[in-house]
């Protein structure tokens, strides 16, 4: 029988927690109810009451009851949900570690939704998880992170059961009763099993990377593809630093460049990341002559050279000074790695807009880049590669396949001569 766990604050929700739990026993799962409450007394007799949650995340809940006053709006009440959501990510992993799990539903709004999806993102991916919440209409990416956690828009609060509220919990529990249940028989779909590479890929990037991809399905590898944008480069990190990569094919960089332009601090976590745990990796500067904004890009980049992708994304071209920092910071990233390791430079262009012709097309901002690339490699373990061809060139992607096979077996297959 598959398990679902209902995570929530049954102090605020026991109501509708009751009513997921009765409906999902309807349809042949059983429950394991978990109240993350810090206000009142729990709605619902909950499974594993908010004491043993605090407990597993390390929290003494005397500790709680200490600044319940403080709960309703002041600091105490973020003391207790970043205790909460510790605790609930702890019990997850118990209750799955103990076959007691099989899929993970939860309802709320911010308060709720931010300590469920500490629990669920604390799972393997792979395991359903799912949350209603009202909190779906806008940014989701500080709840989902890396994880395959699916979002469903609540339309109104959760705040009690109604003609609207009612057929959307309807839906929920239907959608994870259905997915847990497949989830415990263990019939997972049919994949490759050959060794997994992880490659990073944006629009601009798209068919040197997919040339790259096929070439390393032909040799026999995995290739999990992951967007260089948004969230994609989470799992990424996750996965390399867990040690289920085998090689890495790092060939689009652009949150990098963003990060340069938005002032923020642009770290090279993925690169870092693999050079820590010693995956093998092939990086290519791909997306650095370009940083990627939702909408207008900040009025300190006024008059200079933009595309708009779409009307939602705006791109501004990197500059010959910003170029070459960005060379410095992914050279900074690389040098001190141990596992074998390859830059590809195609010195023609870093993406479909920066090729010939292209409207990011600017070979000295190029330069910069490249020169700043091999100024920071130089004298270490790592290889530089470099070919007259821009980055979506098939033959540059082929190269970069081909070389990522011979640092792993040392037997190249030549394809991009081909």
């Amino acid at each position: 029988m598959p398990v679902v766990v209902l995570i929530g604050m049954l102090d605020v929700q026991g109501l509708e927690y009751a009513w997921l739990r009765d409906r999902l026993g309807s349809l042949g799962a059983e429950v394991v109810l978990v109240d993350t409450g810090v206000l009142d007394e729990p709605g619902v007799v909950p499974d594993v009451p908010r004491e043993d949650v605090l407990q597993a995340g390390g929290t003494d809940p005397a500790t709680l009851s200490a600044t319940a006053a403080d709960l309703p709006g002041g600091p105490g009440r973020d003391t207790a949900l970043a205790s909460m959501a510790r605790g609930a990510a702890a019990t997850a992993g118990e209750l799955f570690r103990a076959g007691r799990l099989h899929g993970v539903l939860a309802i709320g709004g911010g308060g709720n939704a931010t300590v469920a999806a500490e629990a669920m993102r604390a799972l393997p991916v792979g395991v359903p998880k799912l949350m209603i919440s009202s909190m779906a209409s806008g940014d989701v990416s500080p709840y989902i992170g890396g994880a395959d956690l699916t979002l469903m828009y609540s339309v109104v609060d959760i705040a009690g059961l109604n003609r609207i509220s009612s057929r959307v919990l309807a839906n929920a529990a239907d959608a994870i009763a259905g997915m847990a249940a497949g989830y415990a028989a263990g019939r997972p779909p049919a994949t490759a099993d050959g060794p997994l590479v992880g490659a990073t890929l944006a629009g601009v990037t798209g068919p040197g990377v997919s040339a790259a991809r096929e070439l390393l399905g032909i040799l026999g590898y995995e290739v999990l593809v992951f967007r260089a944008t948004g969230a994609g480069g989470r799992p990424y990190e996750a996965m390399a630093a867990g040690g289920l990569l085998t090689a890495a094919l790092d060939a689009t960089l652009v949150e990098l460049s963003t990060g340069l332009l938005a002032g923020t601090a642009p770290e090279a976590r993925r690169l870092e990341a693999a050079v820590r745990h010693g995956v093998p990796q092939v990086v290519s500067p791909g997306g650095l002559d370009m940083a990627r904004f939702r909408g207008i890009p900040p009025d300190h980049l006024a008059g200079r050279r933009v595309h708009t992708r779409h009307p939602s994304v705006t791109l501004v071209r990197t500059t010959p000074a910003e170029s070459a920092e960005l060379g410095r910071r992914v050279a900074a990233a690389l040098r001190d790695a141990t596992a074998p390791t390859a830059v590809h430079l195609p010195l023609r262009g870093l993406s479909t807009l920066g090729a010939p012709g292209g409207p990011f097309h600017d070979p000295a901002a190029d330069a910069a880049l490249f020169g700043a690339l091999r100024d920071g490699l130089s004298g270490s373990r790592v290889e530089i590669h470099e070919m007259d061809t821009d980055l979506n060139d098939p033959a540059f992607g082929r190269a970069m396949a081909d070389h990522l096979h011979t640092l792993l077996t040392g037997f190249p297959v030549r394809a991009a001569a081909s």
